[in-house]
């Protein structure tokens, strides 16, 4: 890697980690009135929204991993598109949070390594392997989605509005994976991935 792309995916990981992120579409969430929550429920959705938060940040680095070892063009620009929608995630959950008076996971940094590694490390594997790997992650992240969807509060419309959104981009990159000729992963493979997410989302809610 020359010098130039260096510095352009060190300013990528800079912007995801300590800047905020902007979105060319607008906010699920802002036309949606502000609900009345207690606490409880406020502190809940905020711990929610915080672990989508976390989920937009590694999804930010498995593409940018992913796309450093790339071979296929148009599979990079598949991974470019993605990747800007997951942009836009991050900053719908980015903002969710500060309206509920939440913060971003204290270990953002952290999970931003371990996904670029493993980006990187799907990537090497070869294309197909790599699609078959986004695939499944976008689809662990959909089934998550649909369980903050039944544990958000009822009333939360603004945050519901923001998750079904992104759950439905988050099928649509799921769908382009398998498109662009995703392989299936081995079983251990996804039971792992599992594993490892449980861990962060359990982690998140709290830190």
């Amino acid at each position: 890697m020359n010098a130039d792309r260096l510095l352009i995916e060190f300013d990528k990981a800079l912007r995801t980690l300590f800047a905020p992120a902007t979105s060319a579409r607008e906010n699920p969430g802002s036309k949606q009135t502000e609900a009345e929550l207690s606490e409880v429920e406020r502190a809940h959705a905020s711990a929610l929204m915080r672990i989508n938060h976390v989920g937009e940040v590694c999804a930010q680095a498995l593409y940018q991993g992913q796309s450093l070892t790339c071979r296929d063009p148009e599979l990079r620009q598949a991974l470019a598109t993605a990747a800007n929608e997951e942009t836009e995630h991050l900053a719908w959950t980015e903002n969710r949070l500060v309206e509920l008076g939440g913060r971003t996971s204290l270990l953002n940094p952290l999970w931003y390594v371990g996904a670029l590694t493993i980006g990187m490390a799907a990537g090497k594997l070869g294309d197909q392997w790599s699609l078959g790997f986004l695939a499944e992650t976008e689809r662990q992240v959909e089934a998550h989605l649909d369980h903050h969807l039944s544990e958000l509060p009822n009333q939360d419309h603004r945050s519901r509005a923001i998750v079904e959104q992104m759950r439905r981009d988050e099928i649509a990159h799921a769908e382009t994976a398998v498109r662009l000729g995703a392989k299936d992963l081995p079983v251990p493979v996804m039971t792992l991935m599992k594993l490892a997410s449980r861990v962060m989302t359990h982690t998140s809610y709290y830190l």
